[in-house]
């Protein structure tokens, strides 16, 4: 018979209570609130990869002469 682990409750990913349903996947509004914040603080960023030259990897554009 496997062994299957029991399901952990759900908990905030903020301050760790467990979570509320009508806030998920927060516990309560304040931490919805909070995370907000944070948000439009610009605390969270999404890493972005830009080339030197700017232009998008893989695509090229004819160099003069070139075609």
């Amino acid at each position: 018979m496997p062994n299957k682990a029991l399901p952990r409750a759900a908990r905030c990913p903020l301050c760790g209570a467990p979570r509320n349903a009508e806030y998920r996947p927060f516990c309560s509004r304040g931490c919805r609130d909070r995370d907000l914040v944070r948000w439009f603080g610009e605390d969270y960023r999404v890493p972005v990869y830009d080339p030197q030259d700017g232009g998008l990897e893989g695509s090229r554009t004819p160099e003069s002469g070139e075609e």
